[in-house]
């Protein structure tokens, strides 16, 4: 039995051709056994691709490399390229590279191989009218770059009998997926909004969102807090999807309070009539879904990873006739049936409509739905939600760094087989430290001596970890990966990023320096701007997209992207802006500052009592306002946020605003309760913000100055410190206001607030009271 259908009955003919990539196809049908990351740990893309240059560079004059095949099997199209086929000798090749002793390779990867591999062959047998073909699987091992080849000849009338074998095995899930589509086309077509009227300019949101989807390409929105941004862009995309034949809509987001959000908004709209018909995934971080974050990822030590593959249809069967995916809907049907939840989702990605996931799913270096899309060659849109936060976290998904403490530990514990290989890393790595006068420098060119040390490191430590799989844990673990990502970066190092060394002295019996290495990118967009060109149409939105061309720039957004700033639907009545430019919160004035604030503060506490938030520019200085209230006003309610607060601590200082209480919450400004947090009504009638937000006046963000200088025309100085500041401060106010019924007040305390070149970056529809705080 497959699916709950007998695989010798024959299934109805799909209604339409139904397109599945060799690989997918062979995943769906040829998968079976443990869950088992064991065997080696992958070489490089990098790596890879050179392998499979090396293998074809080996071969004769007349080797056809990449070659593209196709083939059908009632109305299911089954498509893919074949790595090699040597025509003098009919031989097809399919490449893989690896680390380690191919003999510790676990049997279900190696049919999974030979299963595609056969494919590749019926397909090349019957575009070339073949009788019959060689069949080999060439393994290269990375660190000897020795091949070991796996032979088999085969004729065509069994690849054609084991090809149709899959292909029968996947159509009755292919009529599912079909009879799914429709429906849910169909489902889409007559949705409607389920409130009865939009907002004042989510009309125009709505608009926009359609029709981008509909023309295709890039789309900036930049509309206020509290206008419904969020279900006022599903909604119209959703709209679309049918029309445009979408086949994913992935909804992006920066924090998790936007996935909950997402997820709201879409359990809203299934109440419309979308229920069973349209199938949302919500994907975590594999720390947040992990059931035995003790064991590693193989059969013989976690219990959910043994037979994965085998209980994996049973699984996916109940999580898509469900259509609800959210953590906990996948953790129930994991449970079911004894098997990763983690694992279990990104299976799951391949069948969604709807995915709510963070930002790294799509953009991150090596990111799954990304990935999907291309191998599978969906037509996708992507929502971005408050896609002001994608500058600094694509900047650190294209960042890495080596800390030399860190890298201590390591050496202390590792095995003596790949010891001496991380002592002379450690030598090479002392080098250029001590080469180096001062504590932190940028440097325009890569140290090749280290790069080349790094690289004899991992490879023998990959070497050493595929021999004894069961080292690859705790410190080792760690440095092996952030070594492999930072030689990734390496690779791709240009005028996007920047190189420099910081030095940190440690004292351990006498003083030492340690070295901290960091590849920094500056220019995101240089990575980002493929991902925006693969899908058919990408949305970015949030209150803070000004200026455009900043954005644009940065994230690298195609020259063509239209770009709307939706209407405020908030009237200037709602919202008392007093800016106070008596006050200077600059890091030398900041102690005189701190009683004028507290005075400030409690002045506006006595007259409007009620819930507020004040925002400082580092924890110091708001322990420092916070005491002095303390002392000078001990009857006004107060809480602090603190250092590295986990979920449930930021969830109590969110409940602290409740409908009716009062007193003053302490926050820092751009950290977790700066945006992404809505607190309505008598939630929040007040925020106070002294500081400009600019980022830190340091060597580090004095070195992105002078790139972005270079990269953008002399801006570095407002790309680097002015707009991301100002971005920080719009999205602290816009907590305030959050429905066309709230009312409020936000103090601006700081005299650069008073200054032209800020005043025109905030929003035009403030009135902002100018003059003495009496």
């Amino acid at each position: 039995m497959y699916g709950g259908k007998s695989m010798t009955e024959t299934p109805p003919p799909l209604p339409q051709p139904y397109r599945v990539a060799v690989r997918a196809l062979c995943e769906f049908t040829a998968k079976t056994g443990d869950l088992d990351l064991r065997f080696t740990p992958s070489p490089t893309a990098q790596e890879g691709i050179a392998g499979h240059a090396l293998v074809a560079s080996r071969r004769s004059a007349t080797y056809q490399k990449e070659v593209p095949l196709s083939g059908s099997y009632r109305n299911l199209t089954v498509h893919g390229r074949a790595d090699g086929f040597d025509p003098q000798q009919q031989r097809l090749e399919e490449f893989k590279t690896y680390r380690g002793d191919l003999q510790r390779q676990p049997s279900n990867h190696r049919a999974l191989h030979w299963a595609q591999l056969k494919i590749y062959g019926w397909l090349l047998c019957q575009q070339l009218k073949l009788d019959g073909i060689e069949l080999a699987l060439v393994y290269l091992d990375i660190g000897s770059q020795k091949e070991t080849v796996f032979e088999q000849r085969c004729q065509a009338a069994e690849l054609q009998l084991f090809f149709e074998q899959q292909c029968e095995q996947f159509l009755s899930w292919a009529q599912q997926e079909m009879a799914h589509r429709h429906a849910r086309d169909e489902a889409l077509q007559v949705l409607v909004f389920p409130y009865q009227g939009f907002r004042a300019g989510q009309r125009q949101l709505a608009e926009a969102t359609y029709r981008a989807a509909c023309s295709g390409g890039c789309l900036m929105l930049q509309a206020p807090t509290g206008i419904g941004k969020t279900i006022g862009t599903l909604f119209p995309l959703l709209k679309a999807m049918p029309g445009q034949a979408l086949d994913r809509v992935f909804f992006l987001t920066a924090k998790t309070p936007g996935r909950a959000l997402a997820l709201g908004a879409l359990q809203t709209l299934e109440r419309g009539g979308l229920r069973q018909n349209l199938r949302i995934l919500e994907m975590v971080a594999r720390d947040k879904a992990c059931e035995h974050p003790d064991k590693a990822c193989h059969g013989e030590s976690c219990p959910l990873a043994q037979g994965f593959y085998d209980r994996l249809s049973a699984a996916r069967d109940e999580a898509v006739k469900n259509g609800w995916m959210d953590q906990n809907s996948i953790r129930t049907v994991a449970r079911n049936h004894q098997i990763c939840p983690y694992y279990l989702s990104q299976e799951l990605a391949r069948w969604s409509d709807v995915v709510v996931a963070d930002y790294n799913y799509y953009f991150d270096v090596s990111a799954l739905l990304f990935s999907l899309t291309q191998s599978s060659q969906w037509q996708v849109a992507i929502l971005v939600d408050e896609a002001h936060n994608l500058i600094e976290r694509g900047r650190k998904m294209y960042s890495a760094t080596l800390d030399q403490a860190d890298f201590q530990n390591v050496r202390k514990t590792a095995s003596a087989a790949v010891k001496r290989s991380l002592d002379q890393l450690n030598r090479t790595w002392n080098k250029l430290s001590q080469a180096q006068p001062d504590v932190y420098q940028a440097y325009d060119q890569l140290p090749e001596p280290f790069l080349t040390a790094l690289q004899k490191t991992v490879s023998k430590i990959g070497d050493d970890l595929a021999e004894h799989p069961e080292g690859l844990s705790g410190d080792l673990q760690r440095f092996y990966f952030d070594a492999l990502h930072f030689m990734r970066m390496a690779e791709m190092y240009d005028a996007h990023s920047l190189f420099d060394v910081s030095k940190q002295p440690v004292y351990r019996g006498s003083l030492r320096n340690h070295a901290s290495l960091c590849l920094r990118n500056i220019q995101p967009g240089a990575f980002l701007s493929e991902r925006f060109a693969v899908s058919h149409s990408s949305i970015l939105f949030s209150a803070t997209l000004t200026p455009q061309k900043f954005y644009q720039d940065l994230l690298g957004l195609p020259d063509k992207v239209r770009w709307l700033e939706i209407d405020s639907p908030f009237d200037a009545s709602q919202l008392t802006v007093h800016l106070v430019d008596q006050i200077s919160t600059r890091y030398q004035h900041r102690a005189a500052s701190q009683q004028p604030i507290v005075d400030i503060l409690a002045r506006q506490f006595y007259w409007q009592p009620g819930n507020y938030l004040m925002f400082c520019s580092s924890f110091d200085y708001l322990q420092q306002i916070d005491t002095l209230l303390q002392q000078c006003h001990p009857d006004i309610p107060r809480w602090s946020q603190t250092r590295r607060m986990d979920e449930a601590e930021r969830q109590t200082f969110i409940d602290r605003f409740a409908a009716g209480g009062q007193g003053i919450g302490f926050a820092v400004l751009g950290g977790a309760f700066g945006e992404g947090i809505d607190l309505p009504g008598q939630r929040l009638i007040g925020a106070f913000i002294a500081t400009l937000g600019l980022p830190q006046l340091n060597p580090v963000n004095e070195q992105i100055k002078r790139r972005l200088d270079e990269l953008f025309d002399r801006r570095g100085y407002d790309y680097a410190y002015l707009y991301p500041g100002i971005q920080k401060v719009i999205q602290a106010a816009g907590r305030v206001i959050r429905t066309p019924q709230d009312r409020g007040v936000v103090y601006l305390i700081d005299d650069r607030f008073a200054t032209n070149q800020v005043k025109k970056l905030l929003p035009s529809w403030w009135h902002i009271q100018q003059g003495r705080i009496k």
